[in-house]
């Protein structure tokens, strides 16, 4: 429930649940009023009426506030639960005595006596009341979480199925695929650039297949994939596109989520300007315990087409695996991002 916005719970229950306390509790006094209307020895003063209505509303008042503070408040400002009883209790008895303190001067006011022994009553009352509501508003709150992650889990099951359902879509047999490229290969094999592209490109996709049910890859596999990436995008920008990579020795078995480096490319070459006076150059190299890529910010004024599978993307997986994140850096005019190794569990 702290990742996503904290509900309340709804103020219609929490009014009805005042209501009907309110009610429960003025009820000996109701039942009295009653009997004295039955044998005919009503009160025409009208005093019981008031003392009546008087408590009613400040018993509806008095539930209504310590299911606020039991059921909403206390989970607004706290999150120790801990915390929260210990604020709740706090509260809820200041809330008691303040009643209380009211309750005697707003009996005089309305013309009503009241005894010795009836603010012994009252207090008894509210006590009671004051115990009760604690424990009604954390079992609203319990409610409320066992529904809210009901239909959390609800929701990720139609996105389970609806992923499915798109990865059936988008399936391609791999082995077609592969014919196709290596039939491709053997109309252009007395094209060696074309030929070194479609190698590439078929070592690219198999890449892709083989990483597709593993979490993390090692550097020194991530840096082999990237070489057939930075040959395809080569073919298009020529010399005005390089990349320098100073990996430590020690590094390359280390392991990151697969694909992590092209998507850091990708995201240099969709977001920069690449031509001759202002060539793209990114560079990837060992910084502690991650591995940092570096682009010059040259905005480009109309952006490229990508796959999706970016920034945004790179980060919501690092989160996923291992509950971290990314450190990128956009100053002195350099785009920077540091992907932090990653381990087994």
């Amino acid at each position: 429930m702290k990742a996503m916005e904290l509900k309340k719970v709804g103020q219609s229950q929490i009014i009805k649940i005042s209501f009907l306390v309110a009610v429960l509790v003025s009820l000996s006094k109701t039942l009295f009023i009653y009997r004295m209307i039955d044998t005919g020895k009503m009160d025409l003063s009208g005093e019981l009426i008031s003392d009546l209505l008087l408590q009613f509303v400040f018993f509806f008042l008095f539930s209504w506030l310590i299911l606020q503070l039991s059921a909403n408040w206390a989970y607004t400002i706290l999150n120790s639960r801990a915390l929260r009883i210990a604020f709740t209790v706090f509260f809820g008895i200041i809330t008691l005595m303040g009643t209380l303190k009211i309750l005697e001067y707003a009996y005089p006011l309305a013309g009503l006596p009241i005894s010795r022994e009836e603010k012994g009553f009252l207090f008894f009352k509210y006590v009671i009341i004051l115990i009760s509501l604690i424990f009604v508003g954390r079992i609203l709150r319990l409610q409320l979480i066992q529904k809210e992650s009901a239909i959390e889990n609800e929701r990720l099951k139609q996105q389970n199925l609806q992923n499915e359902l798109t990865a059936l879509k988008n399936q391609i047999d791999p082995h077609f695929l592969f014919n196709s490229l290596n039939s491709l290969n053997c109309l252009i094999r007395d094209n060696e650039e074309a030929t070194a592209f479609v190698s590439k490109l078929s070592f690219m996709y198999r890449y892709i297949l083989q990483s597709g049910d593993r979490d993390l890859v090692t550097v020194k596999e991530e840096l082999k994939f990237l070489e057939s990436y930075t040959h395809l995008i080569k073919a298009r920008y020529r010399n005005r596109f390089s990349i320098e990579i100073d990996v430590d020795h020690a590094d390359l078995d280390k392991q990151l989520p697969p694909l992590a480096l092209q998507s850091m490319v990708e995201n240099a070459v969709k977001h920069n300007e690449i031509s001759e006076s202002h060539p793209l150059i990114v560079k990837i190299f060992s910084k502690g315990e991650a591995l940092c890529v570096e682009n010059p910010i040259r905005p480009r004024t109309t952006l490229a087409e990508g796959t999706g599978s970016g920034l945004a993307n790179l980060q919501k997986r690092y989160f996923l695996l291992a509950k971290r994140n990314m450190t990128i850096s956009a100053e002195n005019n350099r785009f920077s991002v540091e992907l932090p190794f990653l381990k087994t569990t």
